[in-house]
Parts: structure tokens; C-alpha cells; sequence
């Protein structure tokens, strides 16, 4: 696939590394040669320096034979240009980032189709969403439901009190229906996928697909549980910020810490109901004063990854049970989980994984690239006459990187099993390390 990428910031870098390693054919446009020569410096891309609002700039990039044309610049009036002009010129689909909710609304969203905008998306809604769902799920580092809620995938840490500690990842009761299914395990920053010899150890991250009727049961198998949260701090008056403090405050008690005066006075006009606090969230004394002891649940988004994980890190010293905190530079994904913080999220990944299924040869329902692996999960509706259809799971042939974890059948939900057959229509919930991503969807087309 021939993809345009407009704009080389961290986002563009991001996504022309991540595509460009699983064959595509990428150009990177943008104005600034120095940001260009870093991501020609990352991934094997092609770089046009020039304004992607300009036509000669998106005429030299080929825009007219891409077969996607993604606008990630910093600007979202320069996305909204250069995404309308790439269609124009013959772009087959064409997408942008966005900074406004407001165009999301679904009657706005038919104004940017008509206008030649296949898809908009807001990373930092997005990054919302997310931790408004976990903060539903304290016990776990990344929930995401799928086929509806019908299956949910769940990840979480081996607490020294789990059952599973020295058990096998695929063993089950005889004769009993599987609720559940282990599809990977996180250890010392290696993703395995369990084979009947592979035992769970104390501190694995455990990746797992089950039935919604199961999620309270493998919960419980974390040696975690979870918890009401009743009282919550925000570390960082940003978009992310705003968004969980406008959709919380009327259920729960926040207050949100911002260094600077001016944006906590806007703050408090904008979120009526949260206590906004104007004080700098490095500072220990200041929020023990605060009372961030005494909160269930701390979310640190501000934008530097250092603050954020420093604060993270205090706030888990101080015994608050959730905390969540956004680190932007992947480099310190690993390193903030090793330090004992609960969550990771990162609007890089959460952007991966709405625009990667448009990068797929098959129709893909729904993708997650998950923060603390390579891995990703997919959620296909299979096609008739399609290989899946045409032998039992376990003689499908599927590369040893691929798992299928769960099938939703109309009202049905099923944990695979190897004997298991796939029917035209169903719904199957993938996980796929990144070597196979490109070809699982063969499987289901």
C-alpha cells in the first residue's frame, strides 16, 4: 500500500516507523528538513520538504496514486487543508487528526465526508475514553471490550497472592467450557505466547481474552481487586485532562493540579463541579497537602513524560490504588512499568491503533496495539468461503505468532479451543504479534 504521511512530529515519526516495518510504501511530507532527516533516519520512507496545504508539495509526494493519505501536523486547520486536497488529487482514503470534539458530532462528521474526509480522529478524546474504561477496571493496566462487550481482552500483573502463580497458562478443568483464555504473557520485556509447558510466574503481566460473564472471575485470578473510586486527582490541565474531569465530575470528587495560574483560573470557569488547585505537581509537600493520600485513584497527564511518571511514582509511594499516567516517548514505556505504575497510555499507540485497520487488506472491526507489547489485537467478521471456514482451528495453519482468542456467534460466545470450527459471519478476536499482523487477515477474507 502507497501511504502519505503530512507532517514529521512525533506522531508522523511514529506511525511512518510502525508501517513502513510492515511493507508499505511510505512518503512523509513536511516544511522542516531537520524533522524530515530524523524520520528518514528511523524508517525506510521517501521525504518531500514542503507546506502539505500546498498542491506542489502533495503533487510531489504522488498523493494522486496513494492509496492513504494520513494529516498528523501539528495544526489541525493544516490537517483538515491538506486531508480535503489529497482527496481531490485521488487519494483513495483520507484522514486527519483533529483538536475539536465538536467536528465528532455525528451531523459536523457528515459535513467533513461530503468534503472529501474519510475519517477524523482526536487522539487526546481517544486517551480519554481509555481511562475513564480502566478507571472502571482498577485491577487491570488495559481493558478493551470487543464484539460489543461481548468479549473483553484484560491485562494485568501476577500479584504474589494470584493462583495462577506456578500454573499453566492452558490448563484447564476436564469436561468444563473455557470462560477464558491466556494469549500471551509479559516477561523481562518479552512477549511469550503460552505453550503447555509454560508456567505463570509471580509478576508476569498476563494477557487475556474472556467471556463478559468471566471478566469478575479472572479478575479475581490477578490477586487484585477492584476497587470504588470515590476520590480522584488530575495531575495536568490538558486536553486529556479536561475531557476525564468533564465526564467524572458528576460522579466522583476531583481536583486537578495545574502549574499555571492563568490556565487554572480558565479551568475552574470550564469544569464547575472539580476543585482546580494551582500548584506544581513536582512539588511533594504541596500535594501530600492536598490530600493525594487519601485519593483511590491518581491520573498524571501532563505533557512531560518525566513529570508524569515522577508523580506517578509519589503518588504510588503514598499508597493511592490506581494510578495512571501518560508517557508520551516510547523509550519510557518499559521503565514506568517497572517502577510499579499501574497504567501506561500513550496518544501515539492510541492513534496506531485507529489507523492501522485502515492499513489492512481485509476488513477489520476494530484493532488495539496494546502499550506494554508489540502485540495487537484484532476483531475480523469472517468472510464465507474463507480458509478460516474451511478446517477446525487447529489445522487452520496459523502462523505460531497468532492466537485466535474468542468467537461471537449471534447471541453466542465462545473461548476458542483447537477442535473448534469458524462459521461464515462470525466474530473472531485475534492476537497477533507484529510479524504476522500484514497476513493474518488471509485468514478471515
Amino acid at each position: 500500500m502507497k501511504i502519505v504521511i503530512a507532517g514529521a512530529g512525533e506522531m508522523g515519526s511514529h506511525l511512518a516507523k510502525m508501517l513502513s516495518g510492515n511493507g508499505h510504501d511510505i512518503t512523509v511530507v513536511d516544511i522542516d528538513p531537520k524533522m524530515l532527516s530524523e524520520v528518514s533516519s528511523l524508517a525506510d520512507v521517501i521525504t518531500v520538504e514542503g507546506d502539505s496545504t500546498t498542491l506542489a508539495a502533495l503533487r510531489r509526494a504522488a498523493v494522486r496514486r496513494s492509496d492513504l493519505f494520513i494529516a498528523v501536523n501539528h495544526e489541525e486547520n493544516d490537517n483538515i487543508v491538506a486531508a480535503m486536497l489529497a482527496k481531490k488529487l485521488g487519494a483513495k482514503k483520507s484522514i486527519a487528526r483533529i483538536d475539536n470534539n465538536e467536528y465528532l458530532e455525528p451531523n459536523n462528521k457528515e459535513m467533513f465526508i461530503d468534503m472529501g474526509i474519510d475519517y477524523l480522529f482526536y487522539p487526546e478524546k481517544i486517551a480519554a475514553r481509555e481511562v475513564i474504561n480502566l478507571l472502571g477496571h482498577t485491577s487491570t493496566t488495559e481493558y478493551v471490550d470487543f464484539s460489543s462487550g461481548k468479549l473483553s481482552l484484560a491485562v494485568f500483573h501476577l500479584e504474589p497472592a494470584s493462583p495462577l502463580v506456578g500454573q499453566a497458562p492452558t490448563s484447564r478443568i476436564e469436561g468444563e467450557q473455557l470462560t477464558y483464555r491466556t494469549v500471551a504473557i509479559m516477561r523481562d520485556g518479552e512477549t511469550i505466547i503460552p505453550t503447555d509447558e509454560e508456567r505463570f510466574l509471580e509478576g508476569d503481566v498476563a494477557y487475556v481474552i474472556a467471556r463478559h460473564d468471566a471478566i469478575g472471575q479472572v479478575m479475581e485470578l490477578s490477586g487484585q481487586s477492584n476497587i470504588a473510586v470515590k476520590n480522584m486527582m488530575i495531575l495536568g490541565g490538558s486536553r486529556i485532562g479536561i475531557r476525564i474531569a468533564m465526564e467524572l465530575q458528576e460522579e466522583i470528587n476531583i481536583k486537578l493540579i495545574d502549574y499555571n495560574a492563568e490556565k487554572a483560573y480558565r479551568l475552574a470557569e470550564l469544569l464547575d463541579k472539580t476543585l482546580i488547585i494551582n500548584e506544581d505537581g513536582r512539588n511533594t509537600e504541596a500535594m501530600l497537602e492536598e490530600g493525594l493520600s487519601n485519593m483511590d485513584a491518581f491520573v498524571a497527564v501532563t505533557g512531560r513524560s518525566e513529570t508524569n511518571i515522577l508523580a506517578a511514582m509519589l503518588a504510588k509511594r503514598m499508597g493511592v490504588k490506581k494510578v495512571i499516567a501518560e508517557v508520551e516517548n516510547l523509550n519510557y514505556i518499559n521503565l514506568a512499568e517497572s517502577m510499579g505504575i499501574d497504567t501506561i497510555i500513550n496518544k501515539k499507540l492510541v492513534t496506531a491503533s485507529n489507523i492501522f485497520r485502515f492499513t489492512m487488506s481485509t476488513d477489520v472491526q476494530a484493532i488495539k496495539c496494546l502499550t506494554g507489547s508489540d502485540a495487537e489485537v484484532l476483531e475480523f467478521i469472517v468472510k464465507p468461503n474463507s480458509p478460516a471456514t474451511k478446517a477446525r482451528i487447529r489445522n487452520l495453519g496459523l502462523p505460531q505468532d497468532v492466537i485466535i482468542g474468542g468467537i461471537v456467534r449471534g447471541d453466542k460466545v465462545f473461548i476458542a479451543e483447537g477442535g473448534m470450527e469458524i462459521n461464515p459471519y462470525d466474530r473472531v478476536v485475534v492476537f497477533s504479534m507484529p510479524a504476522s499482523v500484514g497476513n493474518v487477515g488471509y485468514y478471515f477474507n
